[in-house]
């Protein structure tokens, strides 16, 4: 009497199969899904920290991980892997035996040992928790940034090669920036530099902490100031004027990884349109002008305060007499330059356009011997140096190409000649003291937000 109930039973039992033993985790998972073809690139081969789950659909306890798991992965997200394998499917039951699995779920980390392709791999015995996984995650990131002070910092930079330096209060090494130090491994250096060491504080003239800087070529390269927002995908855009990150997974035996770019004259990322279009077309959503032109140099001592003084850095200075059709053309080319490197919060060096109707206009163009009707100059006052654009290609491209060249370090730079800086020498602790207090009240370009605690800066959303 009992065999129609039983019957019935399993017969629900085999129709529930399919649907128990399907995958796990779905495409729009946070964890990664890992199977025989892709083990080896995600994970042996991977410069990334990972922590693996090996389960059966059919496990209770693998359901009950799940939410906690998918929570971890999406904390993670940018600084390490989470990533699961179906050890029910037969093609992956090597890959699971080879790891010795008996039970599951089993976790296991895997972190990047001295040799590729050979990870130092550890079971996990931490608490099956979201907060549990991602801590012992984190301790597990490999550490690349060099930890430097005033004694090394010049060794640092005599390396060959881009490097960036994080200017910070903190003592530790944060998980981002040592997840930014693998993003760019062999591609950039990354150093770090307490708030203690003074000097080089000074010589980057860092007022605010956490700073990010991008020094893109040598030692005597004009270093970029990041001014956006401290999150992994904005602050890797920013370090891309230098050189492309490594793919992941990596290409076979890691050949395409090392770009040690120094890249060709290419423009900073895009921001959200190009120069080039934005006068074009807007969208309803732009509430800032199409192009945000350059500052236009009015009186001798806005040039002196912007560009003259010894502390000066780079500036770009557009000398053009009035009616110039090339001089307005360098003009709208700069501004557009100027409009993409705001929105897309790349700090790089202010550009100018100076008029012949600003007393030291002239003295300047004779100083430098300057002949030409529209002449483009970066001045870097604090070295002592300037250069001057070539030809009279003054389309955005032609100007940016000349842009990148400086800020990579390339070509020939003059030294300034004697005099250009002696202004109003008495005056000059006072302009700079007003110069400061008007950049800090004006500047139009993002600063780094002083008051988000670093632990938001390092771990993200941890």
């Amino acid at each position: 009497m009992h065999q129609p109930s039983i019957a019935a039973a399993l017969t629900a039992a085999l129709a529930a199969l399919p649907s128990a033993q399907a995958a796990m985790y779905t495409k729009s998972s946070p964890v990664v899904q890992l199977n025989a073809r892709n083990f080896d690139s995600l994970i042996t081969n991977s410069n990334y920290t990972s922590i693996v789950e090996f389960y059966a659909p059919w496990c209770g306890h693998c359901q009950n991980l799940k939410p906690a798991y998918e929570k971890a992965a999406k904390n993670l997200d940018g600084l390490a892997k989470v990533a699961a394998i179906d050890c029910d499917d037969d093609a992956n039951k090597p890959i699971c035996g080879a790891h010795g699995i008996q039970g599951f779920p089993t976790l296991k980390t895997f972190r990047p040992g001295k040799k590729a392709g050979k990870p130092v791999v550890e079971d996990y015995r931490g608490q099956r928790t979201a907060s549990g996984i991602t801590d012992e995650v984190v301790n597990k990131i490999n550490n690349h940034v060099a930890k430097l002070t005033d004694k090394d910092l010049d060794a640092f930079l005599e390396k060959s090669g881009p490097k960036a330096l994080l200017f910070t209060e903190k003592g530790t090494t944060s998980a981002l920036l040592r997840s930014i130090a693998i993003d760019f491994l062999d591609v950039i250096k990354v150093g770090q530099i307490r708030s203690k060491e003074t000097a080089a504080v000074e010589r980057f003239g860092i007022e605010k902490f956490p700073s990010l800087v991008l020094i893109p070529g040598s030692e005597d390269t004009e270093p970029v100031v990041y001014g956006g927002e401290l999150k992994k995908a904005s602050m890797v855009d920013f370090l891309k004027q230098a050189g492309e990150p490594n793919p992941d997974p990596a290409p076979a035996k890691g050949k395409g990884n090392k770009a040690k770019a120094k890249p060709k004259a290419e423009p900073a990322p895009e921001p959200e349109e190009s120069p080039e279009s934005s006068t074009a077309s807007s969208t309803a959503e732009d509430a800032a002008p199409t192009v945000i032109p350059i500052q236009s140099i009015s009186s001798d001592d806005m040039l002196h305060e912007n560009c003259l003084q010894k502390k000066s850095h780079t500036c770009v200075l557009a000398f053009t007499p009035e009616g110039s059709a090339d001089g307005e053309k360098a003009i709208e080319s700069l501004s557009k330059l100027n409009t993409k490197y705001i929105r897309g919060q790349h700090h790089v060096f202010p550009f100018f356009a100076l008029p012949d109707s600003v007393d030291m206009s002239s003295t300047l163009r004779t100083s430098l011997e300057l002949g030409a009707d529209v002449e483009l100059i970066a001045f870097n006052a604090r070295r002592g140096w300037f250069k001057q654009f070539q030809g009279k290609d003054y389309t955005v491209e032609g100007i940016e190409a000349w842009i990148d060249a400086i800020r990579m370090g390339e070509g020939e730079k003059k030294k300034m000649p004697e005099g250009v800086l002696a202004v109003k020498v008495s005056e000059e602790s006072q302009a700079e003291k007003s110069s400061s207090e008007e950049t800090k009240a004006t500047d139009p370009e993002p600063e780094i937000e002083t008051e988000a605690p670093e632990e938001e800066i390092v771990h993200e959303e941890l």
